[in-house]
């Protein structure tokens, strides 16, 4: 018995060591900067939004997901999911950073009228 846990440790360690496949580790790279959209203009950013979330079936209020690995092991935990839920995860990443990119720049909302006069006076 010790020996069996000795063995299926160290295949995990090995396992999620190996070149960046653990599952923390590729759900990490999910997760992007938002700054990188703000070059972007708003027209075209909501454009790219929508088509991506129409294109993988989500909603345009996607976020990315984490899995909850017991105690601790998620770095040693192998990336199982399959290939479309990997792409769907790290879809659901760029559309939060779009989202992000989005509220901050207050893409979408009518644009406040300035209006400069004395205190009191009625705007002409």
């Amino acid at each position: 018995m010790r020996w069996t846990m000795v063995a299926l440790a160290s295949c995990l360690t090995v396992a999620g060591c190996v070149g960046g496949t653990s599952m923390a580790e590729r759900q990490d790279e999910d997760v992007q900067s938002s700054l990188q959209y703000d070059d972007v203009p708003c027209d075209q950013l909501l454009a790219q939004r929508n088509q991506l979330a129409r294109q993988n079936n989500l909603p345009v209020t996607a976020k990315p997901s984490f899995s909850n690995p017991a105690m601790g092991f998620g770095p040693f935990i192998p990336d199982t999911r399959s290939k479309a839920q990997r792409a769907s995860n790290k879809a659901s990443g760029e559309i939060d950073a779009m989202n992000r990119s989005i509220e901050r720049r207050d893409c979408g909302k009518p644009k406040k009228k300035e209006t400069f006069g004395l205190p009191g006076s009625k705007p002409s």
